[in-house]
């Protein structure tokens, strides 16, 4: 679908169909594609670029993800492939079902190319994708798996919660993201910390080896990081194994709103989309230059075209993920992206 049409007539139907709900627009979109599922294989050609990459001990068919919160409990699974996706992230999910924050949590700014949520980690449970993985099987690409702590669990009890999800969904998942850096759920982003991060990842990688297994597990950082904090948590990463790094996670950053969608600038939550395209490629290039390529980096934020996938790869990442651009712009923004850097 060219993106001039989506942008013209697909998305603004959609809006209007959804009373200009954001958040319905997006579960409706979920819900299509998990009944469409592997019938919009023919449409593949369409979309999909072959540009294959080998990071992580992995082959991706190109180096375009579908990132974590477009489908956080896996029901279109066997859809995104079909247009033109190289890997999908589902997720982030927890180990209690949630609701996730009150609503409305999700907020659309297309004048600014961004979004601002605060959904909250709204998921079915990490035994829900479990099973839903193991009645459907797993998509026809590389699969990763967000985890983060469940809303009501004490912070001092939130490594039981990431063992128990590792463990729930090892069977399935081609590697783990360990989301520690949402801003929508209180205490969190205190995970970042040094002791905090280290004794997670000591019980994760003991948890892993115990399962027989060697799946990657990568980090999720956030973009509001100092360098000092990002130098310490980077050390904590190469001291316990880490497979890699995804960079970034939303911003609590105002900064690039367009003027006319200001009072959007007063909400709660993550900022995501083109605000974030510049922060994100500078943390992957520190991240990057910091630990001299030894960690393979997922650059996602802020791409919405070909130059700006480019960049993240210039600045050190090895593979890029897109949600907001996807959101606002439909999947010719997929095949554009994934073109340009077969191009490269």
């Amino acid at each position: 679908m060219d993106d001039v049409l989506f942008d013209r007539i697909v998305r603004p139907a959609m809006y209007r169909l959804a009373y200009h709900d954001p958040e319905v627009v997006h579960e409706r979109t979920v819900t299509l594609l998990s009944r469409a599922g592997t019938a919009l294989r023919p449409i593949s050609k369409l979309y999909r670029t072959n540009d294959p990459a080998h990071v992580l001990g992995l082959t991706f068919p190109n180096r375009i993800g579908l990132a974590a919160g477009m489908d956080k409990n896996g029901r279109a699974l066997h859809a995104w492939p079909a247009l033109g996706f190289g890997f999908v992230e589902v997720g982030t999910v927890t180990r209690h079902p949630q609701p996730g924050n009150p609503k409305p949590r999700l907020y659309s700014l297309p004048a600014t190319d961004a979004v601002i949520n605060r959904m909250g980690f709204n998921n079915e449970g990490a035994q829900a994708l479990a099973d839903r993985l193991a009645a459907h099987g797993k998509p026809a690409v590389p699969l990763g798996i967000s985890i983060g702590k469940s809303k009501v669990t004490p912070l001092d009890e939130a490594v039981e919660d990431y063992r128990f999800s590792l463990r729930a969904l090892h069977p399935y998942a081609d590697y783990f993201a360990i989301n520690v850096s949402s801003p929508n759920t209180p205490g969190l982003r205190a995970l970042q910390d040094k002791a905090a991060l280290a004794e997670l990842l000591a019980e994760l990688r003991k948890t892993g080896a115990e399962l027989g297994g060697n799946t990657p597990l990568l980090v999720k950082v956030a973009p509001d990081l100092t360098d000092d904090a990002l130098a310490e948590l980077l050390e904590v990463c190469l001291d316990h194994g880490v497979a890699g790094i995804i960079a970034t996670n939303t911003t609590l950053s105002r900064e690039g709103i367009a003027p006319s969608e200001a009072a959007l600038a007063s909400e709660t939550g993550g900022l995501s989309g083109r605000p974030l395209t510049k922060r994100s490629a500078e943390v992957v290039r520190f991240v990057h230059e910091k630990t001299e390529g030894k960690l393979p980096i997922i650059g996602v934020g802020g791409i919405l075209g070909p130059d700006d996938a480019r960049r993240m790869l210039d600045a050190g990442a090895s593979l890029v993920q897109i949600y907001t651009g996807f959101a606002l712009h439909g999947p010719g923004l997929v095949r554009r992206v994934g073109r340009g850097l077969a191009a490269r």
